[in-house]
């Protein structure tokens, strides 16, 4: 499904023409793919003539802050549902990066839905909801940062990608393919990222600020988690984890500070399959990983009302955390067999 054309058409800028209101946002607590996209976009928009700005439905992790347009990105709370709301009702375009649901974006959803400007859906999701206007949506693509960068292209732009558009971008690329590593990495992964170095980045720099700013209170909590909370079951060759709301308080956990946690379970040998559970309040919020051909998205979305993709999804209940967990280690049998075969 990929539009660029009439998003082309749309978003060229005659001359002469006046500047559209664009509103960008994408899904509750940013990663750097969320983030590194949305801002990444945000700047060539504005390097076409575009009024812009970036909602995000919550606020994002402190390591994602350095990039570049962050201290114009509005995180959304009840201070300024008002002022967000006008923001909705006046936009010419809205883009809706890196979800393919309207849920995905909480208080924000009735506003998108409601509001009279053009939607563009930019995102590689599977199944997307069918509430956008046009779409670049490509569930081969490694990250939505790769559709914003091929979108760039395709319109004849790329000379518009300077710097700070590429160190955004880079970041969605590298985080969502964990590093270059996971399978997601294809030959169109390594070519755009060497297209962005050669605009002379600083990859080092971007990989240091992304994964090396930890604070003391996260690295007390991760290490907490993996000496006490860390449980492995080596006949479902699964491993997970449980956080309480409050042992986040005990360590004084703030947004981003359980990301990729869950893949330390995912990395025991023999594991294919590990998840979190995470106790939020309203609900508990659940993150797995795999490797192979096993599809943690099967399993999210058929048991836990999530999805995602085939080696990274999330789910949700609105159980107890010991009744998630109950339910959890009830439905493995269902999958023993699929993951004891996968390698």
């Amino acid at each position: 499904m990929q539009d660029i054309d009439a998003i082309g058409a749309i978003i060229g800028l005659p001359p002469g023409g006046a500047a559209q209101n664009v509103l960008i946002t994408t899904h509750q607590n940013p990663d750097a793919d969320a983030m590194g996209s949305s801002l990444g976009l945000a700047g060539y928009l504005r390097k076409k003539g575009h009024l812009v700005t970036v909602v995000t439905p919550t606020d994002y992790s402190q390591n994602l802050h350095w990039m570049s347009g962050n201290e114009n990105v509005i995180a959304f709370d009840e201070k300024v549902r008002v002022s967000v709301s006008e923001l909705f009702e006046q936009a010419d375009v809205i883009f809706c990066l890196d979800f393919s649901a309207l849920e995905r974006i909480r208080e924000l959803a009735p506003m998108v839905r409601l509001s009279r400007a053009r939607k563009i859906l930019i995102d590689h999701h599977l199944e997307p909801e069918s509430f956008a206007d046009l779409a670049l949506w490509d569930p081969t693509a490694a990250a939505t940062a790769e559709l914003v960068f091929q979108l760039i292209v395709a319109l004849g732009d790329k000379h518009l990608i300077d710097v700070p558009i590429a160190e955004c971008l880079y970041s969605g690329l590298m985080t969502d393919t964990g590093s270059f590593r996971h399978p997601n990495t294809t030959g169109n992964v390594h070519r755009m990222a060497a297209e962005l170095v050669d605009l002379k980045i600083d990859v080092s720099s971007i990989h240091r600020r992304i994964f090396d700013n930890v604070t003391l209170d996260k690295f007390r909590l991760l290490g907490y988690v993996l000496n006490e909370k860390l449980k492995v079951l080596p006949e479902y060759k699964f491993a997970y984890i449980t956080l309480t709301d409050a042992e986040l308080k005990r360590y004084r956990s703030k947004t981003g500070d359980t990301e990729g946690m869950v893949n330390y379970a995912l990395a025991v040998d023999g594991v294919v399959m590990a998840a979190i559970l995470i106790d939020r309040n309203d609900e508990i919020r659940m993150s797995f990983r795999s490797i192979g051909n096993f599809s943690v998205r099967d399993l999210a979305s058929k048991h836990f009302s999530g999805g995602g993709h085939r080696n990274a999804a999330g789910g949700r209940t609105k159980l107890s955390l010991a009744d998630t967990e109950q339910k959890l280690l009830t439905i493995l049998p269902e999958y023993q067999q699929l993951l004891l075969e996968t390698v």
